[in-house]
């Protein structure tokens, strides 16, 4: 019988070495049991990561099913099983190495775990620690905001990191259970797209009657949420106590300690979540009230107020200009105890048909009668500002280096805004880019003509369209993307409270992700699908549809990881007999799995047997 790890979390003993200490010991080739042995070894190549991710997901259903059902009793025990899981632990490990955009930020102690020895090395040490683990202090660093001020970040050590994402597993899902239908900051299957289609199915129409808006941000939110409030929220969750200890854990900037008394530091995986619970129920105080209310649909009482919530951003559609200045005074009231409160800077009532007002990017405003949610035009200056100031940057590089810089940035600008009235403002930014690719190519070749500069740098490189002004590399062939090729696409908002860890759910999500295919070329959607959206080496899924990017960044930085971590690689499919079809299948596989197998066969097309998909992705 496999032996389990000796407790719980909070209470599991740990040893003082680090993640990166070699156990030499024998390999583990697959997750056995819900918690693997203790003295051997994982070897991370042979992880069958679709038994992983199946075992986590049936884990994650079952403690939502019975925090749904107010069985807490229940919802603990499968909480300490869920802290105790081998593919849980797996799963988590994954995630912070070679999922999430920081796996190759380290913290204080400037490790990172990008082999596959220390990934294995550090998931064994999760599981099967010794002694008492303290989190260590987040290191301080600080990015640009798109008002020009600098947001601080804390980046926790990538033991905590693991350790924050091992225990998002087993408090994500109580919640996902009671966070309210207009939710969508950071929760699985929800983004800022729901968000803009639920404002725009409440205040669309020509009877549309909640017109006044409260339009607020709260100030620094993430650094002020009251620890004693946050902490009493979460009850007796098993790993409650590590969730103190990363609170408290402190700041390291500039080699200077700060203690942290309030807040939770943004660049921790558990962060958002943690943001969520501290944000529940502000629909009851801001006076929300549902006629109808589950999984399916969330139908408003009459006379109540909509609530739209973006993690610390939200957006309240009221009946009239009174019943607003009464939300806000309700919902500033009951911050208070939280630790968070309004910015004033920000925070205002507005009607759509007179103003309008700008949430997560869009504007949203009603003209003459008919609600438009667009582009705003801060967004649309900060892309402007930003292809000016790379293409300055690129001079005197050659176009194939201006096509590989460019691209992502323009696919994921687009990506974002494509659910939005965005053609015309798609158009101007062609023109703007136009003009930058044309000077940049006269820049480059002062002494030639412009009939010159034109045959060289611009010609109908795209086949598929009939425009003759479209910026290539003719060497290599590849050429700029516009932003008036990504078509618009007219978003689904997510139901009620659906959620992805409701197992009544699961064909709805499915069909959800074939209606929403992500916008990657036909060719590559065309073997997704084929391929259930999984790897053909490894099982894993390719992309993570769960996690949609939230931002046009997000998006920049989704196109710029799809196109390194996925490969399009030829795999012979084998016969009943053992004979290799000829010509070889086309396979869509990890990047990483592509360079294992090159390392293991000397380059050799792999052999799989034939098989059909299990179904569409």
């Amino acid at each position: 019988m496999t032996p389990e790890p000796k407790g719980k979390l909070d209470t599991v003993a740990m040893s003082t070495c680090t993640a990166e200490t070699a156990l030499p010991a024998p390999a583990v080739s697959s997750v056995d049991a819900v918690n693997g042995p203790e003295d051997e070894t994982t070897d991370w190549s042979s992880i069958s990561w679709r038994r992983v991710e199946d075992d986590v997901r049936r884990l994650r259903q079952r403690i939502f099913t019975a925090s749904q059902a107010g069985d807490l009793a229940k919802v603990r025990n499968l909480q300490k099983l869920m802290l105790r899981s081998r593919a849980n632990t797996l799963a988590s490990v994954r995630r912070v190495t070679e999922i999430n955009a920081g796996r190759k930020t380290a913290g204080i102690d400037g490790k990172t775990a990008l082999l596959p020895q220390r990934k294995a090395e550090l998931a064994d040490w999760m599981q099967h620690r010794a002694g008492p683990w303290k989190p260590k202090p987040v290191k301080r660093v600080y990015i640009a905001k798109s008002d020009g001020k600098q947001r601080p970040l804390g980046i926790p050590v990538i033991a905590d990191r693991c350790l924050q994402a091992l225990t998002l597993g087993a408090l994500e899902p109580e919640w996902e259970a009671r966070f309210g239908p207009r939710s969508y900051g950071f929760r699985p299957g929800r983004g800022c797209h729901d968000a803009i289609v639920a404002i725009h199915t409440t205040a669309s129409g020509k009877n549309a009657k909640r017109l006044w808006v409260l339009d607020a941000d709260l100030k620094a939110a993430f650094d002020r949420i009251d620890h004693a409030h946050l902490l009493a929220s979460l009850g007796n969750f098993p790993g409650k106590g590590m969730i103190a200890g990363w609170l408290r854990a402190g700041v390291i900037e500039k080699g200077w300690f700060t203690p942290t008394e309030e807040g939770t530091p943004q660049g921790g995986v558990i962060s958002p979540v943690l943001m969520n619970i501290a944000l529940h129920g502000m629909e009851k105080a801001a006076g929300v009230r549902y006629r109808r209310l589950g999984s399916e649909a969330a139908t408003t009482a009459p006379g109540s107020p909509v609530l739209v919530l973006y993690a610390d951003d939200l957006l309240v559609l009221c009946h009239t200009r009174q019943q607003a200045e009464q939300v806000t005074a309700r919902i500033a009231a009951w911050l208070a105890p939280r630790g968070l409160a309004f910015n004033e800077d920000k925070t205002r009532v507005v009607h759509l048909e007179d103003e309008g007002c700008d949430f997560l990017g869009f504007t949203i405003r009603r003209y003459r009668g008919k609600l438009l949610t667009k582009p705003s035009q801060a967004a649309l200056r900060r892309i402007r500002e930003r292809l000016t100031t790379e293409m300055l940057a690129l001079r005197g590089a050659n176009a194939e280096a201006v096509i590989a810089k460019l691209n992502p940035i323009i696919k994921g600008w687009a990506a974002y805004y494509r659910i939005g009235v965005s053609k015309r403002a798609f158009a101007s930014l062609d023109h703007h880019l136009w003009r930058l690719t044309y000077k940049w190519a006269r820049h480059s070749h002062p002494n030639k003509p412009k009939q010159w500069v034109t045959a060289r740098y611009f010609g109908e490189f795209n086949k598929s369209r009939q425009d003759r002004w479209v910026f290539g590399d003719r060497p290599s062939g590849r050429y700029l993307t516009k932003f008036a090729w990504t078509p618009i696409v007219r978003h689904r908002m997510v139901p009620g409270t659906a959620s992805v860890d409701d197992p009544t759910l699961a064909d709805f999500w499915a069909k959800r992700r074939r209606r929403s295919p992500p916008p990657l070329a036909s060719s590559i959607q065309r073997l997704l699908q084929a391929q259930d959206g999984r790897c053909a080496l490894c099982g894993a899924l390719l992309l993570y549809a769960d996690c949609e990017p939230q931002h046009p960044d997000e998006w920049e930085q989704w196109f710029k990881t799809t196109r390194h971590a996925i490969r399009t690689h030829a795999i012979t499919a084998e016969t009943a007999g053992g004979t290799p079809n000829d010509p070889t299948i086309p396979r869509l596989v990890h990047a990483h799995c592509q360079r294992r197998l090159t390392n293991d066969a000397d380059g050799t097309p792999a052999h799989l047997p034939t098989c059909g998909p299990s179904g569409p992705a």
